[in-house]
This record gives C-alpha cells, structure tokens and sequence, in this order.
C-alpha cells in the first residue's frame, strides 16, 4: 500500500514550483497531496494536482494586526491538523516560509515525519525551527548559511530541482553569439521596478552601440506599455511579458541574462548555459539572493552586482566587452555544462526515493 505524502508550500514561485517538481517527483510511488496559501496557489493549476487550499495568514510586524493573525493562525492549524488526519498522512514535505508553521507543528503533534526543502544557500527561519524534528533538509549544498553544525548530519544534498519540462526543451546549445545579442531579463515572479526602470534604460543606451533584441519580465500592465513604446521610438527590438509558467521556452532564445537570484531562476539559467548577470534583490529575507549568487560567482558560473553599487555606464562597458571579447563569456558557458551534466531527471528522482525510503 502507498504511503501519504503532503507537500505544503505557498507564497512565491520560489516556494511553490519546487514544490510542484517535488509533486511530479514521487507520485508514481506515493499518494501525493499538495496545499498552498492563496499566493502560491496562482502557480497551482488544480486540475493537476491533489489540492488543497489552506489559506495562511502573511505575519507582520504591525502590532495593531498582531491579534487578527494570531486568531487566522490557530484557524490554519486545526485546519492542517484535521486535513493531515482526514487523509492519513504518512510524510510531510515543507518547502518552507511562515505558509509552513501550522503543517509543521500539526505534523510534530501528530508524529509524523517531516521532511524540509531548502533551495536557497541561506537556511530558512521556519526550516531552521523545525530542524529538530526534521527526519532530512534536502537542498543543494552542504555549506547552508546560519545552519547549526549538530544537525549537519540531516542534509540531503541533491542537484538542483527543474521541471520535467524543462529536460524536454532544452536544445543543443550553440557556442556563438548572435548578430542581434538576445537578452533576457527577469525580475521574479513578482517583477521588480528596478528592472522596468535602471535596467531598461540602460539597454536603451546599451542599442545605441550595439544591435541587440530584449525579452523582459514586466512588474504590470501599466510599466508593459509604457515600456513598448519607449523600446519602439528608440527602435528597439522587444518581447514583454509578466509572470510566465513556461518562461523557460524563452531561454534557448537568449545569449546572456540579467536577473534577480531566486535559486528556481538561476539554476535554471545555468542548466541552459546561459550566462548571467545576478542584481540579487537587496530586501529578500536573510539576504538570501545575495548569497545564491554568490555561491554560483565562486564556483565561476556567473558574475554579481550589487543593486547598491549599480552603474549604468559600468555595467553597459562590462556587457559590450563580453560581446565584443567573449573569451569569459564562452567560460561561463563551458563551467555551466560542467556542472549540469549529471543533473537529469532521472538521477534526482532516485536521490528523492532513497532520502525519503531511508528511515
């Protein structure tokens, strides 16, 4: 008979699609039930997928809001605990973020093994929590940031998690660049005004010395307009879009991109040897961005600036020397092939399975 596993996530895309590709991973041998927050459900389609709705309310800092969220809080736990004993849940999989503390503690009541997911090269504040009563921390490095050593002996290091998909549309990638230079620019699933606005403008300058065509993730309808007519009155070639499950179909168009450094993103990139240029978003938790890019920039597969330090004019020489003397460049794209190799579906889905039937 198969076990139960749940998968709960929530929030950004940064939580959810991991959570999806974990889904896709094991359900030809488990029972798989997934739940999400509102937030993260936008990336569910649950015709899919064994869903679950539970919303969880955002914690906040603001003490007028502090006794609503406790009361949401306590309805989010008797709701996990009796959906986890409803479908006689054998496992629980958190991929992390507050959208995990009810799950998390209704499956310790309970006693039921947990499990966590971290992508990012910074330990989470609820996956640090709940490490205790973790049975594995599955992630992809064993040097986790702010990660307490007595528990070294939880970790599952695995290649980075891609979408099925993504192994099926990835073509034999071409070690030339194009007369008209592609690049893509990504401000996560949520956008980012920085991208609309410094980014953009430097690749208006950017045109001026060099043929180049854009394909950019837009924060809103409203920034999407105003974007499409300024590229086209400076006569420049452009594709914009918002949030995209299938934005990897618009990689193999792409010779360089500039991005923010959710871990989904970057791993992404690199597994389709595209280099990057990482602006890691200067607000995200723990500055755990930073720290994703920075892993990456160590082991020679991307470059880093810092959103503090940025300069139009720096940035526009750095991109028209990689162009025009693309020796690092072709390294890049060499180090990436070098280290996405072994990272198919196959070997990831056997590391799973043996972490998972390991206790």
């Amino acid at each position: 008979m198969k076990k139960n596993i749940l998968i709960s996530t929530g929030g950004s895309g940064g939580h959810t699609i991991p959570a999806i590709t974990l889904y896709e991973h094991l359900k030809d041998n488990y029972e798989i039930f997934l739940t999400s927050d509102k937030r993260g459900s936008k990336f569910i389609n649950n015709k899919d997928y064994n869903f679950k709705l539970i919303e969880i309310p955002r914690i906040s800092k603001n003490l007028f809001k502090i006794p609503n969220i406790i009361f949401f809080l306590i309805i989010s736990f008797f709701k996990s605990f009796f959906f986890i004993k409803k479908n006689n849940i054998d496992i629980l999989i958190s991929t992390g973020g507050y959208m995990s503390l009810p799950l998390c503690l209704s499956a310790r009541i309970l006693n039921i093994k947990t499990y966590l997911f971290e992508p990012n090269m910074v330990i989470g504040r609820s996956n640090k929590f709940f490490l205790k009563f973790s049975e594995k921390i599955i992630c992809y490095s064993n040097k986790l940031i702010n990660f307490p050593e007595k528990y070294r002996n939880k970790l599952a290091v695995i290649n980075p998690l891609l979408r099925k998909e993504i192994y099926e549309e990835k073509k034999d990638i071409k070690n030339k660049i194009k007369k008209t230079f592609t690049i893509l620019i990504i401000g996560g699933s949520q956008g980012s005004e920085f991208f609309d606005n410094e980014i953009s403008e430097l690749m208006i300058n950017l045109s001026k010395n060099y043929k180049i065509s854009l394909i950019q993730q837009i924060t809103n309808e409203k920034k999407k307009n105003l974007l499409k007519k300024k590229y086209e009155e400076n006569k420049l070639e452009n594709e914009l879009f918002g949030f995209d499950k299938e934005i990897f179909k618009k990689y193999v168009r792409a010779d360089l991109a500039i991005t923010r450094s959710g871990a989904s993103t970057i791993s992404e990139l690199i597994f389709f040897e595209i280099p990057f240029i990482a602006i890691p978003l200067p607000k995200s938790k723990d500055n755990h961005q930073f720290y994703n890019a920075k892993d990456y920039y160590d082991k020679k597969l991307c470059w880093i600036v810092n959103q503090s330090d940025y300069s139009q004019d720096n940035l526009k020489e750095f991109i028209l020397n990689l162009i025009q003397n693309p020796k690092n460049y072709f390294e890049k794209k060499n180090n990436m092939y070098e280290f996405s190799y072994q990272n198919t579906w196959n070997n990831i889905n056997q590391k799973l399975l043996a972490v998972i039937n390991e206790n």
